[in-house]
């Protein structure tokens, strides 16, 4: 979706009622948002209440909040060896998905899992297939909707932790479901893509540009990592605070292939006043 006004937002919480997260996301300056439509570490999701997706919805275009990305359940372990662990992890995407539909959200964003004990193609092709089951009878061709596939951060079996990875799954899955991709900087930098340098960010970019496609990145999570280059420790950090540091933001949001992708914070939030922050931090960056 490509669009004229830059988009910065950052995750933020439903608590008291999903609509409650477009009044968060203004107050933190932000112009986009991602949620979890229901607990990111439990089974079983809620249902919507077609009052609550008008009000949210109403809200949305009064600020002019766009898009909405919904993150998925941290248990969906979609290419899981253990068959009943997939068939919950099946059950609970589907869930998710009806929820994304329900409240007109256009991303949801998913980790597909862990391969550990089968082989990468095997992985492969029971996250894909575990995804088209999910999705089978649902209403998806018409709405303005993708499942997006986050890149991990480096862990040996876990599917997507190398971007040829993610762009295998993506290509598996085009001709059956709405698919395309979230990059999350964290995730890319620990697992050993170079954000840093002007020639690591150039041959990153030209990675992602080779094996998912520029087009395909509708959504970056901008995040800063606390962990080294290449460590695989998913630890997020405050925008220009950790070991990406502010330049790569900086040459991140100034790069016009990603011109049309959404960039939202998924960094600490201890403090009231840290989803401001960050959020304006990546605005000055946008900005200068």
């Amino acid at each position: 979706m490509a669009t004229t006004r830059k988009r910065i937002g950052v995750h933020v919480s439903t608590s008291g009622g999903v609509w409650t997260a477009i009044g968060r996301a203004v107050e933190a300056g932000a112009n986009t948002l991602q949620i979890f439509s229901s607990s990111p570490r439990a089974w079983k999701s809620g249902t919507v209440k077609p009052a609550d997706a008008l009000k949210l919805n109403a809200l949305r275009a009064e600020y002019d909040v766009h898009p909405l990305a919904i993150h998925a359940s941290f248990l969906i372990n979609l290419c899981s060896q253990t068959e009943s662990i997939r068939v919950s992890s099946i059950d609970a995407f589907r869930a998710e998905v009806q929820q994304a539909l329900a409240l007109g959200a256009e991303y949801l964003v998913v980790h597909t899992g862990s391969w550990k004990g089968l082989t990468r193609e095997e992985g492969l092709r029971l996250a894909a297939q575990s995804i088209e089951r999910a999705i089978d009878g649902l209403p998806w061709q018409d709405a303005n909707f993708k499942i997006l596939i986050e890149n991990a951060p480096g862990a040996e079996f876990a599917l997507g932790s190398t971007l040829e990875q993610v762009a295998e799954l993506v290509a598996c899955l085009r001709t059956c479901a709405p698919v395309d991709v979230c990059l999350d900087t964290c995730h890319l930098h620990v697992a050993g893509y170079d954000l840093v340098t002007p020639e690591g960010y150039a041959a990153t970019t030209g990675l992602i540009g080779s094996t998912v496609g520029f087009d395909s990145v509708r959504v970056w999570h901008c995040n800063d990592a606390k962990a080294p280059l290449g460590s695989k420790l998913d630890r997020h950090e405050h925008i220009g605070e950790g070991t990406i540091g502010a330049e790569a933001f900086r040459r991140l949001l100034h790069d016009d292939r990603f011109s049309h992708s959404a960039f939202i914070a998924e960094t600490p939030a201890d403090d009231e006043g840290d989803n401001l922050r960050n959020v304006m931090t990546l605005r000055a960056l946008s900005a200068g």
